[in-house]
């Protein structure tokens, strides 16, 4: 089927509801990496997503007695939307099944489009089950947010908009990736114009369902995926979708969580448009691209797919997007317990901003610091301050990567449990609604006593929970038992050195 989409894209019909995006330069980025990007401003499409494009093609495309019945379609938030503001201007009934724990915000854009919101289930596989089990009784048209041809072949438009705005002069285009709509139609188009043209498929580390894929040579299921860029969380990629990145993707990249912040930034810098994190990830992936060494003075486009950010998670990428960027780094220092002792570091730091400091006396001989510092540009690097507080007799651990010390500790500096015995320490995530952490304590139960507990709101649809508990080594099978069956997502952090330099006893 891949040889007709070609054709597909050039008949898509997605105007009627899409506008053809711009193709921006970013003038601060460009500057900094060394190379010309231009960004793909999807971001700028009525519903802030690409997501309408593959939507509007697939209705566009039902025939008359399906029309009538209606649609319905799963979704987590933008895919949703896109079916919404489809189904408006085609005048058909929309059913969108949603998870529970979909911010009020995107139900609340959904129904404002007269999509009909169903909330079920708790992730969005529970949703997409329910989903197929209402489009079979009721006889409704099922919109896959991907795997679906006249899906891709919609998406593919952004494709044939950017062949036609660059005349195929560029080197790369940049491609977020979900389940693989997306990066299917773009590739499918730009690559039997232009072969030359390398595509370039982006991941989150946590949900890299193509990266593996691809890797496998076939489609593999992940076992969980990280929530943060939640319009591209899918633990198994499309049938078809696949089929055609093996054809014609070049590679896909892994990034992390503090680079998709560092990458929301940069938009930022050169736009004023805050991008949601599935939508600034081929943003990210470009500047890991370039930073292994490419060709200078190259030409990218990198797609800004999305840009349905809930507000109150920009405390978070704020606190994320130094680090994600090298412009920040955090470490534990043991310094000697005494008067002009922290003057005395700051003198071995040298000239850097030092953007955190916490402290909490350890007893006479030594105290222990967690500290920020950020880096200049084309300066010093982080291994070279590191190794010169070494040089001086500064013990030093980078904490720099440590998601538990990033999430957690920073904020608990001091917490340390004098004369505690059979500590344990757990990472713990859950769906973030109404009641949830009540629930998630009653869960865990009064058999062992909570030693250590911070949770914190990040604004995302689960919760975090750093909790210590006490466990006698007799009761250690027992309680391990315990957590699997509560179904929560877990972590032991017992041997964390974030844990056990400023926490344990």
């Amino acid at each position: 089927m891949s040889d007709d989409y070609l054709q597909r894209i050039l008949q898509a019909k997605v105007y009627d509801v899409a506008i053809e995006s711009p193709l921006d330069h970013a003038p601060r980025l460009s500057r900094r990496l060394g190379h010309e990007v231009r960004l793909k401003r999807e971001d700028l499409q009525p519903v802030f997503s690409f997501k309408l494009r593959g939507a509007y093609n697939k209705l566009a495309h039902l025939g008359a007695t399906a029309a009538a019945r209606g649609v319905i379609c799963a979704s987590a938030g933008n895919h949703g939307q896109g079916v919404a503001l489809a189904a408006q201007r085609r005048r058909l009934r929309a059913l969108i099944v949603m998870p529970q724990t979909t911010p009020a915000i995107k139900i609340q854009a959904v129904a404002s489009l007269g999509g009909e919101v169903i909330l079920h289930g708790e992730v969005y596989d529970a949703a997409y089950e329910h989903a197929a089990v209402l489009a079979r009784d009721q006889g409704l048209a099922f919109v896959h947010p991907f795997d679906d041809p006249d899906v891709i072949a919609g998406q593919g438009t952004i494709g044939m908009e950017i062949a036609r705005q660059t005349g195929g002069e560029l080197d790369a285009i940049f491609v977020p990736v979900g389940g693989g709509g997306l990066i299917a139609g773009i590739a499918a188009f730009v690559k039997q114009l232009y072969p030359r043209v390398r595509i370039v498929g982006v991941e989150p580390t946590d949900a890299a369902a193509m990266f593996e894929s691809l890797r496998a040579g076939q489609r593999v299921t992940l076992d969980r995926v990280g929530l943060f860029a939640d319009g591209v969380a899918v633990r198994r990629v499309g049938e078809e979708t696949f089929a055609l990145a093996r054809r014609y993707v070049d590679e896909v990249l892994l990034v992390d969580t503090d680079e998709i912040c560092a990458a929301i930034q940069d938009v930022f810098e050169d736009t004023r448009a805050i991008l949601e994190p599935g939508g600034a990830l081929a943003v990210a992936g470009l500047k890991r691209y370039i930073a292994r060494g490419a060709p200078a003075g190259q030409r990218y486009v990198a797609i800004c797919s999305g840009a349905n950010m809930n507000f109150d998670r920009l405390r978070h990428i704020a606190e994320r997007a130094d680090i994600g960027a090298g412009r920040e780094v955090l470490l534990a220092v043991d310094i000697p317990e005494q008067p002009g002792s922290f003057l005395k570091f700051c003198g071995a730091l040298g000239q850097h901003s030092v953007t955190e400091f916490n402290y909490r006396y350890q007893g006479a001989e030594r105290a222990r610091l967690f500290v920020g510092f950020g880096l200049d540009a084309g300066k010093e690097d982080a291994g070279a301050v590191i190794a010169r507080l070494r040089a001086a007799g500064y013990g030093v651990v980078d904490m720099s990567a440590n998601e538990m010390a990033k999430l957690h500790v920073r904020f608990m500096i001091g917490g340390v449990g004098r004369e505690l015995t059979d500590e344990l320490v757990f990472r713990f995530e859950f769906p973030e609604r109404p009641g949830a952490l009540l629930r998630f304590l009653q869960a865990v139960g009064t058999a062992w006593n909570i030693s250590l507990f911070h949770y914190r709101n990040h604004g995302s649809d689960y919760g975090r929970v750093l909790a210590g508990i006490q466990v006698p080594k007799a009761d250690r099978s027992e309680f391990l038992g315990h957590l699997q069956a509560l179904g929560y997502p877990y972590t032991e952090e017992t041997a964390n050195p974030a844990y056990r330099t400023f926490l344990a006893g």
